[in-house]
């Protein structure tokens, strides 16, 4: 079997499973396991595939039928230009997360020093590496799960980040007497009764503790903006992803903790995602 005859076999085996995006997936599966890249894909579409290749492949067709994410299966994905790993005790970081990232380094842009920032549930460290590794600050990551901040470090050593870990919860994690100029989070926020009608790769194989944000989805943008007065420095700001029907609701909760400089950033797909509050000098 040749590549162009493999790549059929695997696209169709992927439809079968109602896989979204089969050709894709099978492509990109396809050059995971010959190790190639795109273009040695092009230029082999001829040429027979070994059968080592085509045994890997067959598993990570199977998985990706099962509807284990891509990312998991290849065991990485990229975020902001760099690479990072990724595993079932993690989300998989998202092209719409980089929003966030991208709003918090044009803040960064206009400090005279580094300025310190705290990312709370980073999950894969993506958002606290990418930060760290693309702007001059001092970078502190929390999250409550020790499993996901063990992948956090592996993926801080990969990309040569300087970034500080602590586990807990929330702002519960830190020691005591610190304070951020730049707090930013992607909590949990799906509604729990919202859960159950997600995408199997999200609801099944994803940790369920970095999805629920409590009945309404908004528990954690509660206990971040309530407690976060206590952590930011004086002219300050919190940077939240959200879902796209969460806007009013999270900057609602910011007003009624006496915040006035609130407002909300769209991603690529013109969907609200980034609530920016400003603490004021």
């Amino acid at each position: 079997m040749n590549y162009s005859s493999e790549l059929k076999y695997g696209t169709d085996m992927l439809e079968k499973a109602a896989v979204p995006d089969a050709a894709l997936d099978a492509r990109l599966l396809l050059e995971e396991a010959a190790a190639i890249d795109h273009s040695h894909f092009l230029l082999m579409k001829g040429e027979q595939v070994d059968p080592r290749v085509h045994e890997s492949y067959e598993e990570m067709l199977r998985q990706r039928a099962e509807r284990i994410p891509l990312q998991q299966i290849t065991g990485y994905t990229e975020f902001m230009g760099l690479r990072f790993l990724v595993n079932k005790d993690v989300l998989c970081p998202r092209q719409d997360t980089e929003t966030l990232s991208e709003c918090a380094l044009g803040y960064i842009e206009h400090f005279s020093e580094r300025p310190k920032v705290l990312d709370l549930c980073t999950g894969s460290g993506c958002i606290a590496i990418s930060i760290d590794k693309l702007s001059d600050s001092y970078v502190t990551a929390c999250d409550i799960s020790e499993a996901a901040l063990d992948l956090a470090r592996k993926n801080a050593a990969l990309n040569l980040a300087s970034v500080s870990f602590f586990q807990g919860d929330l702002f519960g994690a830190l020691p005591e007497g610190k304070a951020f100029d730049l707090i930013v989070s992607n909590p949990p926020y799906i509604r729990t009764g919202d859960i159950a009608g997600l995408m199997p790769e999200v609801k099944d194989h994803e940790p369920l503790n970095a999805l629920d944000g409590s009945s309404d989805g908004l528990l954690f943008y509660r206990r971040i903006i309530g407690d976060s007065r206590d952590f930011l420095c004086p002219g300050g700001a919190i940077m939240l992803e959200i879902g796209f029907d969460q806007a009013d609701q999270v900057e609602e909760i910011a007003r009624g903790h006496g915040f006035t400089d609130i407002r909300t950033i769209k991603d690529l797909a013109g969907n609200d995602r980034v609530v920016i509050i400003r603490t004021g000098i």
